[in-house]
């Protein structure tokens, strides 16, 4: 098939351009800044020259937006919103002036669109959307703001020939460098992963080859359109999340922090406490209800994979070039 992944360079499309090529597929990369073979050029805000590799492709996956790795300034903010939004509707308007649109268009969304909450998970059917909650700082109604839009934007484009759907993903963690699993584990590795306020809210995740193969398996579902939770379905207390991860790589002990010390490290790093302190407790009902398998359900499995890749990575590094181990590869098929 011909897919094209509008911002398509971080981490994510880094995940889903591996397995995808691997796969056989034809990828196209539409990049701010294209720099290898297979990205186009496009501003991420109106339709232009790029829109010709959009006509005629099978699969369109957007993943185009600012990251939501900085200070949640008003500024910032505003660019998430933008950057989003501007980018969803210049794909909306070039499949609907494609001669030959594509028959499927996947949506980058949030898991962050539902509520923080304890009392039970998100799945798309009952999960309650945020932005109300009580009890939680008021600008974190924007990120449910910036998902609302988001998917919004989609729904209202006037592509009839194209299936939509909107991926309300938890954060992907890959072993890749700069990913969230990244940040993750060095912070274990320097004794600092441990519990967080507390520990107790809820980190939804899920591991990159299943992700992988979700965006596969509903590429292929023709029956399946609108939201879809990409989670796997065991979401985490913060503090069992770590304590996972720590025992993984073998280090006994956590450091816990306080929502001040978060806020702290949060600055350090250029980051919000909103990404440590929401709970996120997301479940993924319609991959259940339509027969996805997940290859890694639970955290401690997928951390132990992951660990094992990032060793197996730094050993090649030392000794040379080999080739790659059955667990570096990300699976080509669902």
């Amino acid at each position: 098939m011909k897919i094209v992944i509008p911002g398509g360079t971080g981490q994510v499309g880094t995940v889903l351009n591996r397995a995808l090529s691997a796969a056989g597929h034809e990828v196209t990369v539409l990049s701010r800044q294209p720099s290898r073979p297979g990205e186009v050029p496009w501003d991420g805000r109106t339709v232009g020259p790029w829109a010709e590799v959009i006509d005629g492709s099978d699969v369109v996956i957007n993943l185009a937006g600012r990251s939501v790795s900085c200070r949640y300034t008003a500024p910032h903010l505003q660019a998430m919103m933008d950057s989003r939004v501007r980018s969803t509707r210049a794909v909306g308007e070039a499949i609907a002036a494609a001669a030959h649109p594509p028959r499927v268009w996947l949506q980058m969304s949030t898991a962050t669109i539902y509520a923080h909450r304890f009392d039970a998970p998100n799945d798309e059917r009952t999960g309650v959307i945020g932005g109300a909650e009580p009890g939680v700082p008021g600008y974190w109604a924007y990120s449910v703001d910036i998902a609302k839009a988001w998917e919004r934007e989609q729904a209202n484009a006037d592509t009839p020939h194209t299936r939509k759907v909107a991926l309300r993903s938890a954060m992907v963690m890959s072993p890749d460098r700069g990913g969230v699993f990244d940040v993750l584990l060095r912070l274990a590795r320097l004794g600092l992963g441990g519990p967080v306020a507390g520990g107790a809210q809820y980190v939804s995740w899920i591991h990159d080859h299943d992700f992988a193969r979700a965006v596969q398996f509903l590429t292929a579902r023709d029956d399946i359109a609108g939201p879809v939770n990409l989670a796997a379905p065991g979401p985490l207390p913060q503090r069992m999340f770590m304590h996972a991860l720590r025992t993984a790589w073998g280090v006994p002990v956590g450091l816990p922090a306080t929502k001040g010390m978060a806020g702290l490290g949060a600055f350090a790093l250029r980051s919000d406490t909103e990404l440590l302190l929401k709970s996120r407790r997301v479940i993924p009902g319609r991959l259940l209800d339509a027969g996805f398998g997940f290859r890694y359900p639970q955290w401690p499995a997928a951390a132990g994979d992951l660990v094992g890749r990032v060793r197996s990575r730094r050993r090649r590094r030392r000794t040379g070039p080999t080739a790659p181990s059955g667990a570096d590869r990300t699976p080509a098929t669902p």
